[in-house]
């Protein structure tokens, strides 16, 4: 029989995540774990009899929706991932797979992408109470169990640091007591490879996966930047310019820090470099995804690995792609314009509620009919051009979330994510998401976006006890974390390679 455990410890619950995803609603197996700060903890068993309202709501919602719904369920799909894969990396600019209807195949890779984007977050230790502030909660070899993500295949080769010039004091996050590892250094994502054989089998090709990690403020770290454009140098063409702050915080190191003794830039092309010798001769893709500042970040290394000749195998190309979620603007129209000379492909999801993807240039964009005379003439400062194809959705369709003046909701991670997954296309119904591939309880991990007849507590996501756990000795402590390896020994190596290979100067940022 089964039963729901619940520890009670006062009177008012905060919904806590257990080391697995959270379980879909079903008539007969409802269960969530319950923490009430300040009391000693008491168990209840509660039989599978016990109706929860809050999962009966639900479920009464989207079995009604279900009936409501006319167009055939997408799952029935019979074209494998591996026959079309190109196709879904946007070999073709995704025409026609967006749009009258969003292609089965397609919408379940950007919500895997996205959950990597996520796993970014969950992962990060925000806490400015915590000694490890600024630093990955897990280890690489640990990551993606503890995410609940074991099951999708990828083995994390490397962990990804930055440093910024910039006070970024909105983004980059420190610990209030002595830090224990580095004052310079935050963790930003990192980098994954396909290795399950039954997962390359069903990709049809063996991926390589960029994670970076974005900002859970909303518009604030944008005036934290200054929105002045900054040549590019990756290549001797100072027209191709990107926004200063996206542009320092790749490529800025400090030598005295040994986490980010190499920049951004150098430890994701050394370690692209080192994986695509490992896996020449076989097929492969490059995907990078982020959300926020991260999706900056995404499009900015995805335009550096084309531009270093990373992807060019012999006469060949591996496949570029960038998942990017609620991201600003980057780059000038010369920089747009030579992402698509390089084939980079670029899907960016958006929430049309969203003011993130409206900056930087919000005068003189690639809507501006006069921006190439502008830049080219006048050399404007303050021109910029998003990249790619836009999927753009709006979250008043969705019948689950609720209508709020907080704007930080329309730019959260898990809501696009939830919209991707009920999207069926312009002008239809907003589809169930009983049964799908994703819980609508994960909308409100770090918001209050859901209805309130749902019955799921805003803001929820938290690690179990905040990572406390009782000692030998019966105390509450934060046990210590392994250190993490700053970086591999070949890392200057590989990233010599890199530049060599290109045929360019390594520049003095």
């Amino acid at each position: 029989m089964a039963s729901i455990s619940i520890t009670t410890i006062n009177s008012h619950p905060t919904l806590v995540p257990q080391t697995q995803r959270l379980p879909k609603p079903s008539s007969n197996q409802n269960l969530f774990v319950f923490f009430f700060p300040k009391s000693k903890p008491k168990s209840i068993s509660i039989s599978s009899n016990f109706n929860c309202t809050a999962i009966s709501t639900l479920q009464k919602n989207t079995d009604h929706q279900n009936q409501d719904e006319e167009e055939e369920d997408d799952d029935d799909d019979e074209t494998t991932l591996s026959e079309i894969w190109r196709q879904i990396q946007g070999e073709n600019h995704w025409e026609n797979l967006l749009d009258p209807t969003l292609n089965p195949h397609l919408r379940r890779e950007i919500i895997r992408y996205g959950e990597m984007a996520q796993s970014c977050y969950d992962s990060f230790d925000f806490d400015p109470h915590s000694k490890y502030c600024g630093t990955c909660k897990y280890q690489p070899s640990d990551f993606f169990r503890r995410l609940s993500m074991a099951d999708r295949g990828y083995t994390l080769t490397r962990f990804l640091y930055a440093t910024s010039n910039i006070n970024l004091p909105n983004f980059f996050q420190k610990s209030k007591l002595s830090s224990v590892w580095s004052q310079h250094a935050n963790w930003m994502g990192y980098v994954a490879v396909a290795t399950d054989e039954d997962e390359i089998r069903r990709l049809g090709r063996r991926d390589i996966a960029i994670a970076w990690r974005g900002t859970v403020t909303y518009l604030e770290w944008i005036h934290d930047l200054k929105d002045i454009l900054h040549p590019a140098h990756f290549r001797d063409d100072p027209s191709i310019k990107i926004e200063s702050g996206f542009f320092d915080l790749y490529t800025t190191k400090q030598t005295a820090c040994n986490y980010c003794s190499f920049s951004a830039r150098e430890q994701v092309l050394a370690e692209l470099r080192r994986i695509l010798r490992r896996y020449s001769g076989e097929e492969l893709s490059i995907t990078v995804t982020g959300h926020s500042l991260g999706a900056a970040l995404a499009l900015l290394s995805a335009y550096d690995i084309a531009e270093m000749k990373l992807n060019v195998a012999g006469d060949s190309k591996i496949p570029v792609t960038v998942f990017s979620f609620s991201g600003p603007r980057v780059g000038n129209l010369h920089f747009k314009e030579r992402c698509d000379e390089l084939g980079i492909r670029v899907l960016r999801v958006i929430n049309v509620h969203d003011k993130v993807p409206a900056v930087p240039g919000i005068i003189t964009n690639e809507k501006f009919q006069y921006q190439k005379y502008i830049e080219d003439a006048i050399a404007f400062p303050w021109s910029y051009a998003h990249v790619g194809v836009e999927f753009a959705m709006d979250h008043t369709k969705s019948p689950f979330l609720k209508s709020t003046k907080d704007m930080r909701c329309a730019h959260n991670l898990e809501a696009h994510l939830h919209l991707v997954d009920g999207y069926c296309g312009k002008g239809k119904k907003f589809r169930a998401a009983s049964g799908r591939d994703r819980d609508v309880a994960l909308v409100n991990k770090s918001c209050d976006f859901l209805k309130e007849e749902y019955g799921v507590p805003p803001y929820w996501w938290q690690e179990e006890h905040k990572g406390m756990v009782r000692g030998a000795g019966g105390r509450w402590v934060l046990p210590e974390r392994p250190r993490v390896e700053a970086h591999p020994p070949d890392t200057a190596h590989h990233f010599e390679e890199v530049i060599k290979y290109a045929g360019v100067k390594i520049q003095a940022y």
